[in-house]
C-alpha cells in the first residue's frame, strides 16, 4: 500500500537538492519523523473506519458464523474503500503503507530503507491499536471486529489463507506503486481492490487479517489473544516474503520487455509519422 518509488529516499531532484532543516533536524531524521506521523494517522483513519463498518456489520441479530453475504461484501468494502481513500490520501507523504508487511515487503525489494520501514510498522501498529480503542469508546457493545478462525479453519489452513491474501496486497503494491509507470497515480484503487478481494476471501474463515496492525488492535483493546493469534503475523509476513521474491524475480528477468508498449502515449508513432512525410 505504498506509493514509493523505488530508491526513492536516496534519489533527490536537482532542483530540490536543498537541505530543509527544521528544528535544528537534519533531513534523515526529519523525512523519518514524517513519515511515521503520515503512517500513524493514515493507518489510524483506515482502521478507524474499516473496524466502525465492521462493528455495524456484525451488530446484525446473527454473526458471520454462516456466510451472509451481505455482511462479507459491507466489511470487504469497508476495509477496501478506507484503504484505497487513504492510500489517495498520504501517499505524498509516506507513501501510504498502512501494514508492517507491505513495509517490508517495501524494504526487501529496495524501494525503502530497512530504519524507515521499522519505523513505518512501529507507527502502524500504535495506530491499529489506537483505532481500536476509538471505535470501542464510540460505538455501543463489545468489539466485534476481531480476528478470529471461522468453523472447521485450522491453524494451517488459516497461515496459509493469510500467506496468500497478504501476498496478493503485496504485489499488488510493488507491481502498481514501486516503480513509476502511467497507471501509477491511480496505484491507490487497485490496492484497494486488492485489499476488497482479500476481505471477500478471508472475512468468514480467518476474520481476513492480511495486516498485523489490523489484527493486533482489537485484540489488544479487548484484551483477547488467541492461541493461534500468531498465525496473523507469521501468515502475512510470508506473504510479503513471496511478494518480493515474485516482483524480484519479474525485476531479474526485465519484464518490462515483454509488453514493452503498454506505457507508450503514442506521441512517439506520432512524431516518426510526420517526420516521415516532411
Amino acid at each position: 500500500m505504498a506509493l514509493t518509488t523505488l530508491r526513492s529516499e536516496k534519489t533527490v531532484a536537482p532542483s530540490r537538492a536543498v537541505n530543509h532543516t527544521v528544528l535544528g533536524l537534519p533531513d534523515g531524521i526529519r523525512n523519518h519523523f514524517i513519515a511515521m506521523i503520515g503512517e500513524f494517522c493514515g493507518t489510524f483513519l483506515f482502521l478507524f473506519f474499516a473496524y466502525a463498518i465492521a462493528q455495524a456489520a456484525n451488530s446484525t441479530k446473527e454473526a458471520i458464523s454462516t456466510p451472509n453475504p451481505a455482511q462479507l461484501v459491507m466489511i470487504s468494502a469497508g476495509f477496501g474503500f478506507s484503504l484505497a481513500a487513504n492510500v489517495f490520501t498520504f501517499f505524498r507523504v509516506s507513501g501510504g503503507q498502512f501494514n508492517p508487511c507491505v513495509s517490508l515487503s517495501l524494504a526487501l525489494v529496495g524501494a525503502i530503507s530497512p530504519i524507515r520501514a521499522a519505523l513505518c510498522a512501529f507507527s502502524q501498529l500504535v495506530a491499529g491499536i489506537a483505532a481500536a480503542a476509538a471505535v470501542d469508546s464510540l460505538t455501543p457493545g463489545p468489539i466485534l471486529f476481531a480476528n478470529s478462525l471461522g468453523d472447521g479453519v485450522s491453524k494451517t489452513r488459516g497461515l496459509f489463507l493469510e500467506m496468500f491474501m497478504t501476498a496478493q496486497l503485496c504485489i499488488a503494491v510493488l507491481m502498481l506503486a514501486a516503480e513509476k509507470h502511467r497507471s501509477r497515480p491511480m496505484a491507490p484503487l487497485g490496492i484497494g481492490l486488492a485489499l476488497f478481494i482479500d476481505h471477500l476471501v478471508g472475512v468468514y474463515f480467518t476474520g481476513a487479517g492480511v495486516n498485523p496492525a489490523r489484527s493486533l488492535g482489537p485484540a489488544v483493546v479487548l484484551p483477547s489473544f488467541p492461541v493461534y493469534h500468531w498465525i496473523y503475523w507469521v501468515g502475512p509476513i510470508l506473504g510479503s516474503f513471496i511478494a518480493a521474491g515474485l516482483y524480484k524475480t519479474l525485476k531479474l528477468l526485465h519484464y518490462e520487455t515483454t509488453n514493452s508498449s503498454q506505457d507508450d502515449d503514442g506521441f512517439a508513432e506520432i512524431e516518426e509519422a510526420l517526420r516521415s512525410r516532411v
